[in-house]
This record gives C-alpha cells, sequence and structure tokens, in this order.
C-alpha cells in the first residue's frame, strides 16, 4: 500500500513548474514562520521538514526490494541487497537531475499503472471474500507503536497543499473541494485492498509485514497476478522515490534563495535543478537505508510530528497577529475555532511521540538539536563570510511594501 495522497500533494507541486513549485513552497513557507515565530524558527520548520522528507525517501528502496526478495531471494539482505539499493537510488537520484517535466510525467504514468492491478484483484477476489473475517478483533495483540507510527506515516503530508493555495484558481471553492475528492480517494485506495486481503484468504497476522500483498495477489488469482502486483508495488515507490527527492531538494533550494542556506545550494544545472540539494538529499537516503521499515517510519514521523506542532503553532499565531489579512483561502473559524482544530491532531501527535522507542526518539532528538545549534552556527560562519549567502531579489519582503500581499499566501 503506497501514500496516494502523498503522490498527489507532491505531484501537484512538480507541476507547477521549477520555481512555482518546490522552491515556492520552501518561499512561502519561511514567509509564514518568519512573520509568526520568526527566521530561527522559520529555519528550524524547514530542516525538520527537509529532514523528515529524506527519511521519508529511504523508505522507497525498501519497500521496493521488500516486494521484489519474494521474486528474487537474493534481495532479502547482503551485499545484493545493499548493491541494488545504490544502484536503484543511482538511477532516480540521475532523473531527478534531468528535470522537473521528466519526474512529473514518470510520477503519473506509474501512480495510474501501480492502481491497476489492485483494481483487477479486487474484482477476482469477490467470490472468494468471507465477510466474517472482517470482523475478527484482537486488541491484546497489537502492536500499537507500529499501528500508529503506520498509520500516521500513511496519512500524513495533507498540509503541503496549503502552500500551494497562492497558485490556486478560486481557492475558496477549489481546495475543499480538491481535499474531499482526496480524502475518497485516499480511503478507497487504504480501505478496498484491506478488504480484499483479509476477506478473500485465511487471516494470520504474522504473515502480514513489508510486500505482503503480493503473496494475497497470488493466493488470490495465481502466480501471474502476484508478479503484477510486485511490478506495480515497484513502480509505485520509484514514482514516490522521484517525487519526494524533488520535493526535498527544491525546499533546499528555497531555503537558500531566502538567505537560510549558503548560496551554492541555489545553483541550478542546465536542467533547472538544484544539483547540491540533489545530492545532499540522495545521500540522507543512502545513509538510512540500512535501517529498518519500523524504524525509518517512526523516525520520520518523530520529526514530521514536532513539524506540525509549529504549523499549528503558527497558524494560530497568524490568526492572531493578521486576523484582518487578505487570505486567498481562509478557514471559516475564528481564532477559539483555530484552536480547537489543532487540539485533536496535537493529541494524536503527542500520542505517537510518546509510543516512541527509545532508539528512534534519541536519534531523532539529536537531529532536533543539530537544527537548533546549525542555524546560529550558519549565521556566524555569515557574518564572518566564510560562505556566501545571499537573498533573490525577486523574492518577496515581509518587511516591505510586499508585506499587505504576502499575507495572502500565508494562512
Amino acid at each position: 500500500m503506497q501514500k496516494l495522497r502523498n503522490t498527489a500533494n507532491r505531484q501537484a507541486s512538480i507541476e507547477m513548474g521549477e520555481y512555482n513549485g518546490a522552491s515556492y513552497r520552501m518561499v512561502v513557507m519561511w514567509f509564514g514562520f518568519s512573520s509568526a515565530l520568526g527566521d530561527y524558527w522559520g529555519f528550524q520548520q524547514g530542516w525538520m521538514k527537509w529532514l523528515s522528507g529524506v527519511i521519508d525517501n529511504a523508505l522507497y528502496p525498501v519497500l521496493f526490494l521488500d516486494y521484489l526478495k519474494s521474486a528474487i531471494p537474493a534481495l532479502a539482505g547482503g551485499m545484493p541487497r545493499v548493491g541494488a539499493t545504490l544502484g536503484l537510488t543511482a538511477v532516480l537520484t540521475y532523473m531527478n537531475f534531468r528535470g522537473l517535466t521528466i519526474v512529473g510525467w514518470v510520477a503519473v504514468l506509474l501512480g495510474a499503472l501501480s492502481l491497476l492491478p489492485f483494481a483487477v484483484m479486487g474484482l477476482i477476489a469477490i467470490p472468494k471474500l468471507r465477510p466474517s473475517r472482517w470482523l475478527v478483533v484482537d486488541l491484546q495483540s497489537v502492536d500499537w507503536n507500529l499501528y500508529l507510527n503506520t498509520l500516521f506515516w500513511n496519512l500524513n503530508y495533507w498540509d503541503s497543499i496549503s502552500t500551494l493555495v497562492g497558485e490556486v484558481h478560486n481557492p475558496k471553492k477549489t481546495l475543499p473541494k480538491a481535499l474531499f475528492y482526496a480524502l475518497i480517494l485516499v480511503v478507497c485506495g487504504y480501505f478496498f485492498p484491506l478488504l480484499i486481503g483479509t476477506g478473500a484468504i485465511p487471516l494470520d497476522r504474522d504473515l502480514w509485514s513489508d510486500g505482503y500483498f503480493s503473496d494475497i495477489a497470488k493466493m488470490v488469482g495465481g502466480v501471474w497476478l502476484r508478479f503484477w502486483i510486485q511490478g506495480a508495488a515497484a513502480m509505485s515507490n520509484m514514482g514516490m522515490f522521484v517525487a519526494e527527492m524533488s520535493s526535498d531538494s527544491f525546499q533546499l533550494l528555497g531555503m537558500a534563495e531566502r538567505g537560510m542556506l549558503p548560496e551554492f545550494f541555489a545553483k541550478r544545472s542546465r536542467y533547472g535543478t538544484p544539483p547540491v540539494g540533489i545530492l545532499f538529499s540522495a545521500s540522507g537516503v543512502i545513509l538510512l537505508s540500512w535501517l529498518s521499515f519500523q524504524e525509518i517510519v517512526a523516525a520520520e514521523n518523530f520529526l514530521y510530528c514536532f513539524g506540525m506542532i509549529l504549523e499549528f503553532i503558527a497558524f494560530v499565531r497568524l490568526r492572531m497577529k493578521y486576523p484582518a489579512a487578505s487570505r486567498p483561502y481562509k478557514i471559516p473559524v475564528g481564532t477559539v475555532g483555530s484552536v480547537l482544530l489543532c487540539v485533536p491532531p496535537t493529541i494524536l501527535i503527542c500520542l505517537v511521540l510518546a509510543l516512541s522507542s527509545l532508539k528512534v526518539m534519541v536519534v531523532s532528538l539529536a537531529a532536533v538539536v543539530i537544527g537548533l545549534v546549525m542555524q546560529p552556527c550558519l549565521k556566524h560562519v555569515e557574518k564572518k563570510k566564510w560562505l556566501k549567502f545571499s537573498e533573490c531579489p525577486d523574492l518577496p519582503n515581509l518587511h516591505g511594501t510586499a508585506h499587505e500581499n504576502t499575507e495572502s499566501l500565508i494562512d
């Protein structure tokens, strides 16, 4: 099962164009946090969102190989798996280097192809469904840490669309409809394959692990369907990888254009892509690929949770600081309603953080501390002129005449 909604949101960023997409996304994010909480916390938000994205991207080579290891047992571990991970990362990284047009079309095509075999499996499984299996419950044997982290991972990144509101025509009507249709697609994309997997074959919880849907396909339709599901799942992970890396690398470019990172992060290749950001993002993926699926998901969620808390604080703070600002889309509640909206997800976030393992907590908190120290260190480097920092002159200035116009982009 892949993060269908996540693909759609990131693909929207890609299709916006090179500056108006991922780089623009980071610029708008910086507007919101620098206005609400200051430049220091704006940098922290950028750091945690980038790092959580890189950690998230380390999942896709793991999932890719997990789906293929039943057909190619050598990929289960050892040097063949290491070589396959490095080779896959190199090929997909090169695709990102060649430009967003290639990435966009590849992601759309792979996304469509990955859904088709699941639809076919659903039709074949109808005569074999036993609805009574859907009602089997054993709450005592549930691994709540794994369950909540996986659920949270599958359903996060909805906030990404808010940073694109300024590029949407008539967002007051378009955005709620888009989110509503996306919600239906996500629910169907997860719910129906799970109904097939749990209702068409005898239930054995111990067998449900990474890549198990390919085994379900074999039991439902035969070897041919298993190979199709494996290929589709592999393609889906490739699509997620290239879309995520585009977002991560252009985020570094956007931070550099705001003067938050050294100028060399803003350099573009002849294809319009940020090679330094791509290399940094790819290096992070390779360094994290040795972790297990569960550890990667938990670490990503931990950092993402911190970023979401900052987003909620900035959201409420901006409502209080600029209540009358013109916005292309505004959630139709007041300040009190804004606070109440943030309470349920904040409770879930705290629960996810509380259930994190000690290993994940230590590694993630160390990453947070690095960000807290990195920003003043970069400011010192800029002051000493050891590295060149510059702010793109074409970007709006919140503290100048463009203040009023940019307020419409940050809620």
